[in-house]
């Protein structure tokens, strides 16, 4: 079963540099309840004064591991 990742990421400047914030909106079972919420997170505080481009849906396999070949930590320094 697959299922649909909402996402909104962009570009934040602050006391480490320059890094991505993420924040997860939801987790939905069809792309179309995603790019709902879309819709109806796009005019709200901390959403709205930023470009729709900055949401984003990623498909997933349920059921199925990631990060199967490890990770890598990056820190940020000033």
């Amino acid at each position: 079963m697959k299922v649909y990742v909402l996402w909104h990421v962009y570009e934040q400047s602050d006391d480490f540099g320059e890094h991505d914030e993420e924040k997860l909106i939801g987790i939905y079972s069809t792309e179309e309840k995603a790019k709902d919420a879309i819709q109806s997170h796009k005019d709200l505080e901390g959403f709205k004064d930023l470009p729709l481009e900055c949401f984003e849906i990623h498909e997933y396999e349920l059921d199925r591991s990631s990060w199967n070949d490890g990770f890598t930590t990056v820190r940020y320094g000033k």
